[in-house]
């Protein structure tokens, strides 16, 4: 034993085993051998950080020519704005000209030299200049962080795009603290080879052949084919096993028989049909006990049809299901609105495809927590996002104008922008769409990161998350005041009201003369008021009170803790009580009670500025809102108003209404609920 331990120790000081015990990464040896050799001084580029020019190098061997040519090419075509950030600058533009050049030969993503590439230029990106502060230490694990992962990865479509990204990201990290690794990565890339492989071989196949043939639709997803996972389809009282299919236009049913499948039933996605995709609860007999279905339903259908995935634990393949039909359905209603056609259809629908592919690759890795797959789905997730539609306005838009400002670069492969979802799947041997434009013809679309600047739809996606991000933490405060209980609730809704109350009794005193000076004085001045036509003089000036009451609570209360509403809790209820709670009549009344609620914490979190820019629109909306009341006459407003309500939904107002009406909903989605703490009262009260 002693002798087999001193062999192995003999060994290590050889270095036999250098390969085995090294942590160095492959980067550090080319940084090595790039220095050492004696052409260094020709291929290195003094601007560039080290990892940056064994980048810059690899990106030459690919496309043909030296370095010092990119970046004679990069400072020829590269405006002054792009020049000041030189070092990662061109390191974007020799990444995104040979990427694009990759992505053409078949088969790139089961190239281990091109996953570790694509991945080591996130690395140079993290610290591309000679002078970065965060040099890249090539004897620990490497890793990237979310904004080189959001450079670099959507210049590969098939990897990620610009809009789900950042989702992407915290998918791929949520077990290593926000910092990606290879072999994360890695794994995430094979996945997406193999998911690719299966697509094109259910595409090839002979399932839905004779259905398909006429509209040329290509095959994203089958399910129902083993029997531990079925698939159901309920239509009215009847149930039937089977098969289902998506495809890039529609879903196709096929009724299992005994020993093959009923003719597919389709259902379209593709046409304006009024559809409605959502989740749908089923059980036996007609009871609504799991949630593990979908409804879909349509002006084409006479009566729902309701698909379900069953399954022993949870809805994940509901989920799974529910997200990439919708993606479809939204993705045509895309295409629709815009009036897409040829080249442009294909490359909304291929962005789509791309994005099933992803989740599809995604499902394949093992992660502890669920994954909101419609969160990794764009066209999924611009209909939830506060400002979605602005994004898919910017996406519609993006390749005229980019066409219109540097087609000539794109069309001659300058490499100032990444390659496009369609170049992408046409790469990958799909042929995607019923047009027969091809990228290069009129028309012809580009990718969404663009070298050295933010792009529209990059700005629009930033703007959207940071709106989303307050949603968020409004929604997280709305939900840490919501109490259970109708009782707790009316407690709750007295206490929020006691202001209110106290006017109200002080009105009724003033009403029945319980204090007749008071009352007389308050008669008179009233008449004196009214008389005088100033009525709206002292509304304006309530409105004015209000807002400087809003102005100076934050301005005595900026840095202090809010303050919270203290409620003396009701005592519990009795079994009787609790039985009676939960009947729909009671549970009617407390939901309406509840949101009462919610409305009322979120004035308050207004009045007190709890959410100063919330509070600052809202300051200058009642500003507005007084200057217009004390400055237009009566009989001027009435008209107004009557206007503004009978003329909101007539076709000149229809879009600017709904485009406002949404903004408003984002706006008041956007503001938080003022605390509440609930406590108990002690026992001689309750027992008073």
């Amino acid at each position: 034993m002693s002798k087999s331990r001193n062999m192995l120790d003999a060994l290590r000081k050889e270095g036999s085993f250098k390969w085995l015990l090294s942590k160095r990464s492959s980067l550090a040896e080319e940084v090595e051998d790039l220095q050492n050799s004696p052409s260094a001084g020709r291929n290195w580029i003094p601007e560039l950080s080290p990892v940056a020019n064994i980048i810059v190098r690899r990106c030459s061997k690919i496309l043909g020519t030296s370095s010092n040519e990119l970046l004679e090419c990069f400072n020829a075509e590269a405006s002054d704005s792009m020049k000041s950030q030189h070092a990662r600058n061109f390191l974007e533009y020799c990444c995104f000209r040979a990427l694009g050049l990759s992505t053409q030969v078949m088969g790139h993503l089961a190239d281990k030299k091109f996953r570790r590439l694509t991945f080591d230029m996130m690395v140079a990106w993290e610290a591309p200049a000679a002078d970065s502060q965060s040099p890249v230490n090539f004897n620990d694990d490497l890793s990237v962080g979310v904004e080189a992962f959001a450079r670099i990865a959507p210049a590969v479509p098939i990897i990620a795009n610009v809009i789900i990204c950042e989702n992407l990201f915290n998918v791929l990290t949520i077990s290593i603290s926000g910092r990606l690794h290879f072999s994360v990565y890695d794994k995430y890339l094979s996945g997406l080879e193999r998911v690719i492989k299966r697509m094109k071989s259910q595409t090839e196949s002979s399932l839905l052949s004779a259905v398909r043939a006429s509209r040329g639709e290509k095959i994203l997803e089958v399910d129902g084919t083993v029997t531990t996972q079925p698939v159901l389809e309920h239509v009215g009282v009847s149930t039937w096993p089977g098969r289902l299919v998506l495809t890039d236009h529609a879903f196709y049913f096929e009724a299992l028989k005994v020993v093959s499948y009923d003719k597919p039933k389709r259902y379209d996605l593709s046409d304006d049909l009024k559809q409605v995709v959502k989740p749908e609860l089923t059980g036996p007999w007609g009871t609504r006990l799991f949630d593990k279905a979908v409804l879909y339903k349509s002006i084409s259908l006479s009566e729902p049809i309701v698909i379900e995935f069953p399954e022993l634990k949870g809805h994940t393949r509901r989920d799974y299901w529910l997200a990439i039909i919708r993606e479809i359905l939204y993705v045509h209603k895309f295409v629709n609105k815009y009036l897409m056609k040829g080249v442009k259809k294909d490359d909304a629908l291929s962005k789509a495809i791309l994005g099933i592919l992803r989740v599809q690759a995604i499902q394949e890795m093992t992660f502890s927590d669920p994954v909101q797959f419609e969160s990794l789905l764009m066209f999924n997730l611009c209909d939830q996002l506060p400002g979605g539609d602005l994004i898919l306005k910017t996406l519609a838009n993006m390749s005229n104008s980019r066409k219109l400002e540097r087609g000539n670069n794109l069309v001659a492969g300058g490499g100032m922008y990444s390659i496009s979802a369609l170049a992408m799947v046409s790469n990958l041997g799909f042929v995607f769409g019923s047009s027969s434009s091809t990228p290069g013809e009129d028309g012809f679309v580009v990718g969404e990161v663009a070298v050295g600047e933010m792009s529209l739809l990059e700005r629009a996606v930033k703007d959207s998350s940071d709106k989303y991000k307050k949603v968020v933490l409004a929604q997280e405060s709305v939900d840490g005041v919501k109490v259970d209980g109708i009782d707790t609730n009316l407690a709750v809704m007295k206490e929020l009201l006691f202001p209110l109350i106290e006017v109200g009794k002080c009105l009724l005193s003033l009403i029945y003369w319980d204090d007749p000076p008071r009352s007389l004085l308050f008669c008179l001045l009233s008449t004196f008021i009214i008389f005088r036509g100033w009525l709206g003089y002292a509304f304006a000036l309530m409105v004015l009170h209000s807002a400087i009451f809003i102005v100076l609570t934050r301005l005595f209360n900026q840095g202090r803790p809010v303050d919270e509403i203290k409620i003396i809790a009701p005592p519990p209820m009795n079994t009787m009580e609790q039985l009676l709670a939960v009947q729909n009549a009671i549970s009617q009344a407390e939901q309406l009670i509840q949101d009462g609620n919610i409305v009322l914490l979120k004035f308050r979190a207004l009045l007190l500025s709890i959410f100063p820019k919330a509070s600052e629109k809202f300051v200058v909306a009642l500003l507005f809102a007084a200057m217009i009341v004390a400055l237009l006459p009566g009989k001027y407003m009435f008209l107004l108003i009557f206007l503004e309500t009978f003329t909101r939904y007539s076709p000149p107002r229809k879009a600017s209404t709904e485009r406002w009406t949404r903004r408003l909903r984002e706006w008041w989605f956007s503001i938080p609920a003022a605390p509440v703490v609930l406590e108990m009262g002690k026992e001689d009260k309750k027992r008073k």
